[in-house]
């Protein structure tokens, strides 16, 4: 059960719990340091709710999904100079958490803030997650509010056991939750919220040659 903060102050131990809630955190700031320090381009990792969480290489349906997702994003924004992309290993940081999602669009204003020299970089406009079995909880619980809250306007889930793609987004900028806006699998097509001219066939995420005619299409 969830706990708001008019609850906490009601108690005669308010100030002893807000105590010990700062010293808490303070030590997680400091760990979450440490984390950076220690992080290397080749391990995947991130600092979620005070904890390391290091993730096992994936298996082929994940990877074959992201690339060819990352593919036909890359090339759009990059045709419409709409700002910059990033796939796997590009760290961003939220108030509390570091995450390495598996795909992340920054639209011109936060990209033309990144240079060769960027490891830190602020919430994007767009996040896709990929489900494995050590990330799915995560993905569906802890990122979705976290996402949500920082900005994060738009949110695709992709489960590639399945194919299917779930949508979410902010209905307004100020929001601080998602909204379903759809499930898609094979023979639909998505449209993105952020990117609406960005509309490709769900197949295209699964299947490579299905991708080699939306990207066929997208060079157009």
């Amino acid at each position: 059960m969830e706990i708001t903060v008019s609850e906490i102050l009601k108690s005669p131990g308010a100030v002893l719990i807000f105590q010990e809630m700062q010293a808490i955190l303070s030590d997680e700031a400091r760990r979450r340091e440490e984390f950076r320090e220690w992080l290397i381009e080749d391990v995947k990792a991130e600092f979620i709710n005070g904890q390391i969480v290091l993730h096992s290489p994936v298996k082929r349906g994940h990877y074959l999904a992201s690339n060819n997702l990352n593919v036909l994003l890359k090339t759009f924004v990059f045709l419409k100079k709409l700002g910059t992309t990033a796939v796997e290993k590009a760290l961003i940081t939220l108030t509390r958490n570091d995450y390495e999602p598996d795909l992340c669009f920054w639209g011109k204003e936060k990209a033309a803030t990144f240079d060769d020299n960027t490891m830190l970089h602020p919430a994007p406009d767009f996040v896709v997650e990929i489900l494995s079995p050590s990330t799915k909880k995560h993905d569906r619980e802890t990122r979705f509010e976290d996402y949500a809250l920082h900005g994060i306007r738009e949110y695709w889930i992709i489960d590639p056991d399945k194919q299917t793609v779930e949508q979410y987004g902010l209905l307004v900028p100020t929001d601080t939750s998602y909204l379903p806006y759809g499930k898609f699998i094979p023979g639909d097509d998505i449209k993105s919220i952020v990117l609406p001219e960005f509309e490709i066939p769900v197949a295209a995420i699964f299947d490579e040659k299905a991708n080699f005619e939306a990207l066929k299409n997208l060079m157009k």
